[in-house]
């Protein structure tokens, strides 16, 4: 079951939360930091540490545009890996006008010495819906240099999509990249279980026009109470040539609910109807 294997994103947990979630989650699930502006580099260190004490993995979003100098990412990525243990990271551009030391995401993969800090494995960025700063046509030539210059510098790759709400976004992304030979494995980002009004104000902040418009003009209209990405996950389940894809799930309606919604999922309590999944997606 696809479901089964998935990463869970957190926005700055507190210690409470880390704990609860090291009770939920079963052992080494990747649990992502996001890269909030205002977070320090003391509370992400800290909290890092208490996932992997709590037998979880973290994974550290590192936004290169808000990096003021090389090294300032050399000291951060020294004490996450001496403190915590980080072996992975998610490297993206951080959508900010101005840049410090490094311009974009490749350049912390080309420059940043990751592999000499410890890190094994990087994430990097994906959009089903598109990217407003990213010209289509150079959307997938970006992944593969980004692919190959993580792994001429010794680390495995991934990818981590952007959270979209069309299974049908998703599947045809998914089945565009492998046509264009790009072979390792994608997080697809969902949205756990969240309030429609919730998921308007994200999916506004986050750029996701397509599935926004969906909900906005019909698509969810009836839908009452929580939202849950249950269309996505069906539609993941029966879609051929879709390559290596399991969920990541953004916590936007509570970090604790959606990881008790995770482990439901992988443990198949959550029915979805895959015959409509395959309506959707054909």
């Amino acid at each position: 079951m696809l479901s089964a294997d998935f990463s869970l994103e957190a926005t700055r947990p507190s210690a409470a939360e880390i704990a609860a979630l090291a009770d939920i989650l079963p052992r080494g699930t990747p649990v992502y930091f996001s890269a909030v502006p205002t977070l320090t580099a003391q509370e992400l260190v800290a909290g890092s540490a208490l996932l992997r004490k709590g037998g979880l993995e973290p994974v550290v979003h590192i936004a290169a545009r808000r990096i003021p100098a090389a090294a300032d990412l050399q000291d951060l990525l020294t004490r996450l890996h001496a403190e915590a243990d980080v072996r992975r990271l998610l490297v993206i551009g951080g959508d900010v006008d101005t840049a410090g030391a490094f311009p974009d995401a490749l350049a912390v993969i080309q420059k940043g010495r990751l592999r000499e800090a410890g890190i094994e494995e990087i994430g990097i960025a994906g959009y089903p819906e598109g990217h407003a700063r990213i010209p289509p046509d150079r959307m997938e030539a970006a992944l593969d240099q980004k692919i190959a210059t993580a792994r001429a510098a010794g680390l495995r790759v991934h990818i981590v999509s952007q959270f979209s709400f069309s299974p049908d976004a998703v599947v045809a992304w998914l089945k565009r990249l492998r046509a264009c030979g790009i072979a390792v494995p994608v997080k697809v980002g969902m949205v756990g279980p969240t309030s429609l009004t919730a998921l308007l104000r994200y999916a506004k902040r986050c750029g996701v026009n397509a599935s926004l418009r969906g909900l906005a003009s019909g698509a969810g209209a009836g839908l009452l109470g929580n939202v849950g990405p249950d269309a996505i996950l069906a539609a993941l389940d029966v879609a051929p040539g879709i390559g290596e894809a399991s969920p990541h799930y953004f916590s936007f309606g509570g970090v604790l609910q959606t990881a008790r919604y995770a482990c439901d999922a992988a443990a198949g309590r959550i029915a979805v109807s895959h015959a409509m999944a395959q309506s959707n997606s054909a």
